[in-house]
Formats: C-alpha cells, structure tokens, sequence
C-alpha cells in the first residue's frame, strides 16, 4: 500500500504553468490537471487526490473562492491545499493561511524545494491518520473494556439476586417484574420531564440492574421465617425487616473493598429505603418525603404492587384493578404523590408487564 503513488490535484488557469508542475510532479506523484475551479470540481467528483496545489489568480472564481467552497463540503474540507502562485504580498499570503492552507508557495518556484514541502506535508497527513486510528483504535478498546466489565457487574447483580429469590421461595418472578415495573415508571417520568434535575444525576445503565438487589439482606433471614406458610408474627416481621440493613451492609462491604463500585450506589439507596414511606412511618429509619431518595420510592411502589398481586399461603393475590387502587389510595401516605401519579400513567403497562412474567390472576 505504501507503494502506491499518492494523487495530486494542480489547478492554474495557465497553461504553461500546469506544464512545469505535471513535469515537476511526475516521476513521484499521479498528478490531475484542472484549468479552472469548476474543472476542479468535476475531478473531484470521481478523484480522492492526496493534497492539491490551488493558484489564485484566476478567471470566475479565484484560488481564495474556491478555497471557502473546498472548506464548505465535508467531502473535501480536510484534503490539504498548498497556495502555488505568483500573488507575494503578505496580505495574500495571510489570507491563504486563514482560509486554511497548509503552505504558500510563490511562482516562479524552485522544483525540489516544491517536491520537498509536498512530501512534508503528505508525511505529517500520513501521522495525522495514524494518531487518528491509534486514538480510534484505544477508544474502541476502551469501550470494549468498559463493555465488559459492564457486563460482569451486571451478571453480579443478577447473580445475587437470583440467589435470594431462589431461597425466598414464595416470590417467584418478582425481582424480573419489578425491574420492568421501573423500567416503564422511569420512561414516563423522563418523557415528562419528572424529577428531572434529579434523574439528571444518575446512571441510567445501572439503575435497573441495581433492583435486583432491593431485597439482597433476605440472605440473612432464616428459611423458617423467610418461607413461612402463615403471617408473620410481631417478632418475626422484626427479624424480617432486618433485611434491610443487613442488605445495606452487605452492598457497603462490597463498595468498601473495591474501586470500581458506582455501579452499587444506586443498589445502596434502593435496597435502603424501598421500605420508608412518604409520611415517615416507614422502615428501618422512618425517612419521610422528599428525605427519601427517588430510587427509594419508586422501588417502593413497585414492590407493593407486585406483592399485591401475588398469592401468599396467607393470603390470595389481589386483581390488578384493587392493586391499583391501593397504590392510589396511598398517595401522601406510603407513597410519593407524583410518583403515584406516574403509576397512573403507566398503570396499564405494569398490569401487562405482570400478566406477560407470570398470570397472578
């Protein structure tokens, strides 16, 4: 490929001139001649050249003209231009400079120091590209970096929370609904610009992902209490709620022991504050309203509803119609009021998302 002879472009209105440079040019370049500007273009429309060599002084449209119309078309804004002519006031010369081209050279010329500023020119073209495919090349590898890791964090995550659902025996199904349940609640909130300062701030490539661990501190809880076939007791749901915190601490240690962890911030407030509630008489420190981060109550409304809607040994699973009328009927008190408002929005949407995961009805 480095053999191939690199194309040049000589545009001069006169003709003796377009001599000199082809004969100068020809043992080292494949050279086009155009007598004019619009011949130019007509070239270019079925040439690539290397660099082109651009007089000034000619008829209709002057080298600086044509110039501004190389500059205009994307197609050959960057082809190099090298000023070959016999305008040698400084006032051209800066011009030409400021419409971007890379020498200026006077006529009369001298044929090896032509061919040696062409071939500097064409060198420093040839490492412009080569930083180009190596800083191409490095952004690739970045991303394909960057990718994987992505994906293992998100095959930890799934990883956990399907440990936990396969011990919570009685919840089949709901870390995968409530995720799409957020999914549709977080895509009308962003249509409608909801929180929108907010929502701003956090990454949406890990937002989802993070749900999976809401109910994480499940691990801790004992397979008689955590599988009952009854309602809890007063003191099992304390021992229940501990989840909480022990899934806190667990996502905490995590975050201690590693440098790569805002893929966890988000999983922290989820799995947090999905159970505080608007009016603060929520769990496990009783936050109340806008104190309670947004993950939090979305989560929140989310996971009742699913839980709504499924069947438990002590209960039988509520249709879609009264799930929905709890979460409304919550507004203010368990839940954010424009959250809930979302939920209305989208309410429909969720009750497909529950049908399509698992029938509950």
């Amino acid at each position: 490929m480095e053999n191939i002879r690199k194309k040049i472009i000589i545009v001069d209105d006169n003709k003796a001139s377009l001599t000199i440079e082809r004969n100068v040019l020809k043992t080292f370049y494949e050279s086009y001649p155009a007598s004019s500007a619009v011949k130019l273009f007509e070239i270019l429309e079925n040439v690539v050249p290397d660099l082109i060599l651009l007089d000034i002084e000619m008829p209709e449209i002057n080298g600086f003209e044509t110039m501004k119309k190389l500059n205009a078309d994307p197609r050959f804004s960057e082809i190099p231009v090298i000023f070959l002519t016999s305008k040698n006031d400084e006032d051209s010369e800066i011009e030409g400079f400021d419409l971007g081209a890379v020498d200026y050279i006077y006529k009369p010329f001298s044929g090896p120091l032509l061919l040696k500023r062409i071939a500097n020119h064409l060198l420093i073209v040839k490492q412009k590209k080569a930083l180009k495919d190596y800083a191409d090349n490095l952004e690739m590898k970045v991303r394909e970096k960057t990718m994987e890791v992505f994906n293992l964090q998100t095959a930890v995550l799934a990883t956990v929370s399907n440990l936990v659902e396969f011990r919570d025996k009685l919840t089949g199904g709901h870390i995968a609904r409530t995720q799409f349940y957020l999914q549709a609640l977080i895509t009308k909130m962003t249509e409608k610009g909801i929180y929108a300062s907010e929502m701003s701030k956090w990454d949406m490539d890990f937002i989802l992902p993070s749900a999976q661990l809401h109910d994480v501190g499940k691990i801790a809880i004992s397979d008689t209490i955590l599988n009952k076939p009854a309602k809890l007791e007063v003191d099992e749901f304390e021992i229940m709620k501990t989840h909480v915190e022990v899934g806190v601490d667990a996502i905490e240690h995590i975050m201690n022991e590693t440098t790569e962890h805002a893929f966890l911030h988000h999983a922290l407030l989820i799995a947090g504050t999905h159970h505080e509630k608007w009016d603060g008489s929520g769990y496990p420190v009783g936050l109340k309203g806008q104190d309670i981060p947004i993950e939090g109550r979305l989560m929140a409304i989310a996971d009742v509803f699913d839980a709504l809607i499924s069947e438990r040994p002590y209960k039988k699973a509520f249709t879609h119609e009264d799930a929905c009328k709890i979460i409304e009927d919550g507004s203010g008190s368990h839940f954010d009021p424009v959250l809930v408002g979302v939920f209305c929005d989208v309410k429909d949407e969720i009750c497909g998302i529950a049908r399509k995961i698992r029938d509950v009805n």
